[in-house]
């Protein structure tokens, strides 16, 4: 079975006349091109840690398949605002998994788009630990009704955003969590 041990949080943009490569370019940035990735639905695995990129990337090999949840987001439009975002919400008990989400806009500033992917993975582990709210409160309600409760001990965000280039080159996002097994 393969469950990851370790997690890293990236984020990247590229701008180039094509969009293919301008996906390429917000990897580098991200310094996970060399990798062929998989993309995964949202789960934190039990027991896993979260370490810095420089100490992820040291364990993977170029050309390894390695997981990943990511978020991803393009345009050609000039001057559109543009984001891609993680969240995380880790469960108190580490035997027990956590929750990722991913979340890409238009229009929305990076602290927006962070912490609604924040508010989704919250909202998601507080529904599988029955942790009762109100879902049309604000998310700063929420997120203070979730660790009250006793049972979610941390929430976060990654999210990296950009405007579209003026001459109407190709910009694209990326946030990812990468998994390290």
């Amino acid at each position: 079975m393969v469950v990851p041990s370790k997690v890293f949080f990236t984020k990247g943009v590229g701008v180039h006349k094509d969009k293919l490569a301008s996906f390429e370019l917000a990897l580098r940035k991200a310094g996970i091109e060399k990798y062929n990735l998989v993309y995964v639905s949202s789960i934190f695995p039990p027991n896993a840690t979260i370490v810095s990129p420089e100490d992820g990337l040291k364990e993977l090999n170029t050309g390894e398949i390695v997981y990943c949840v990511m978020a991803r987001n393009e345009t050609s439009e000039p001057n559109r605002l543009l984001s891609a975002a993680i969240g995380l919400a880790l469960p108190k008990d580490a035997n027990e998994y956590g929750y990722l989400s991913e979340h890409h806009a238009y229009g929305e500033t990076a602290f927006v788009s962070g912490e609604y992917a924040e508010d989704l993975a919250a909202t998601m582990l507080a529904t599988t630990l029955g942790i009762e709210f109100d879902p049309d409160k604000a998310w700063q309600e929420r997120e203070q009704i979730y660790k009250a409760s006793g049972k979610i001990i941390k929430t976060t965000h990654i999210c990296q955003s950009a405007e579209g280039d003026a001459d109407g080159k190709w910009v694209t996002v990326i946030a990812a969590a990468v998994f390290v097994l």
